[in-house]
């Protein structure tokens, strides 16, 4: 009977599964290089790096770059502060140029910052991964830099020229980490898996945005 019920759910919420994974590798399909500003040690590029043919992987926390190499997730790796960036990278000189999970642990006028420097050294896209809004987070796996220090919102993504896709469902039913907050977690996590249905065309709902901009086709 276990294996039975246990069918019944790959069959109905299988495909809903790693709706971001699967979002950010459709929208690096066929890019050759790709520099990922604040890699950490797990970065979402690994279950598509081997399709890169150039990666380099940059974060200012030494033992992530380490766990990251380890890993083999990037050709390259670079430990250095995001905020330099543009004096270590020319113009244009990657395909894309993408940070995931790394804005909301910069103050605002930071963010803006590295918008502009990512905008200039990338020739193809800027995709940006940043929860929806503000959500608290506290430092965990002895990295003060996982505490979360700013929010950002649809509109002021599309006003900047991005296109913003809903990630992780309906907003409220996850918290610190991502994680689903409403008992019993196993029902609500697969209630978080069809409202993404709905939230992937309608961001403004959903707890997470994949924020995408074109310099060019690529």
């Amino acid at each position: 009977m276990k294996n039975f019920l246990k069918g019944i759910d790959n069959f109905l919420f299988r495909h809903l599964e790693d709706d971001y994974i699967r979002a950010l590798k459709k929208e690096c399909d066929g890019c050759e290089t790709i520099l990922d500003v604040g890699c950490g040690a797990i970065s979402p590029i690994q279950y598509f790096s081997q399709t890169i043919k150039y990666s380099v992987g940059i974060d200012s926390f030494a033992p992530s770059i380490e766990k990251s190499k380890a890993a083999g997730i990037h050709n390259e790796y670079v430990l250095m502060d995001v905020m330099d960036l543009s004096g270590k990278f020319p113009e244009n000189s990657f395909e894309y140029v993408v940070a995931l999970d790394l804005f909301e642990h910069l103050e605002k006028n930071e963010g803006y910052r590295l918008i502009a420097m990512m905008e200039k050294i990338a020739r193809g896209k800027i995709i940006i991964f940043t929860p929806n809004g503000f959500q608290k987070q506290s430092e965990f796996d002895c990295n003060p830099r996982q505490v979360h220090l700013s929010g950002w919102k649809v509109d002021e993504m599309r006003g900047m020229g991005y296109r913003v896709i809903g990630i992780n469902g309906w907003k409220p039913l996850r918290g610190e980490f991502a994680h689903i907050k409403v008992w019993p977690s196993y029902f609500w996590s697969r209630i978080s898996l069809l409202t993404q249905l709905y939230t992937v065309n309608h961001p403004k709902h959903a707890f997470a945005l994949l924020c995408v901009k074109e310099k060019r086709t690529p």
